[in-house]
């Protein structure tokens, strides 16, 4: 028997929550936000399963870079992506393929 719940993601975003805490936001306007939150208002994401895409942050992906974090697109989950703080929100969109 096959059980699931659907969402309506094009594409899943693993974003470090470790990382993002380490930069203390470090994106949006002020600097303040975390690239999860940031990323999704860019975009104009809901949050959860009935968005487009999903950008989800996760407890540490063991990369650990200094002054960015690390991001994984599901679809692409050979090429990790260290964003840098402050980065610009189109780029890394682009670079995610969102």
């Amino acid at each position: 028997m096959k059980t699931g719940i659907r969402s309506n993601w094009s594409n899943a975003v693993l974003v470090c929550a470790k990382c993002s805490k380490k930069l203390g936001g470090g994106f949006g306007p002020k600097g303040r936000t975390p690239l999860a939150k940031a990323l999704r208002k860019h975009l104009g994401l809901k949050k959860g399963r009935k968005g487009a895409a999903g950008i989800v942050e996760v407890k540490c992906l063991g990369v650990c870079p200094r002054g960015a974090v690390t991001v994984v697109n599901g679809a692409q989950s050979r090429d990790w992506l260290l964003v840098r703080e402050g980065a610009d929100l189109d780029t890394v969109a682009g670079e995610l393929g969102l």
